[in-house]
């Protein structure tokens, strides 16, 4: 009944994710667990939100220029900080605790704010 629903993932790409799984956590090809299928059912979630995410945008830029689409998806698929962004911040809470000398957390800063994001 659920194999021609649209999000529903190809059987192909379920397979792909069991080989991903089991080769992450070097389990043998034997078998189903629990964590292998918690991993499965993630990554469907995902793959199905992903595929949702682009009908709706498709469906916006039938209305505008990409404008709202690229709104979507920053707002549903944010970006992670970069790891500068999370240095800046650890580095903003050892100043506020004061924990390490004011020397070397400046010498950390400038070296962080040097480097590209």
């Amino acid at each position: 009944m659920t194999e021609n629903h649209p999000i529903t993932p190809p059987p192909e790409l379920v397979l792909q994710w069991d080989r991903e799984w089991r080769e992450q956590q070097n389990a043998p090809v034997i078998g189903w667990s629990a964590n292998l299928l918690a991993y499965i059912t993630v990554r469907a979630a995902q793959w199905g939100a992903d595929k949702e995410l682009e009908a709706c945008c498709a469906l916006l830029d039938k209305f505008n220029d990409g404008f709202w689409c690229d709104e979507l998806r920053a707002a549903r698929r944010p970006k992670p900080p970069s790891l500068k962004e999370r240095s800046l911040k650890h580095l903003e809470v050892m100043e506020r605790d004061r924990h390490y000398l004011p020397e070397i957390l400046q010498d950390l800063r400038r070296a962080l704010e040097q480097l590209d994001d």
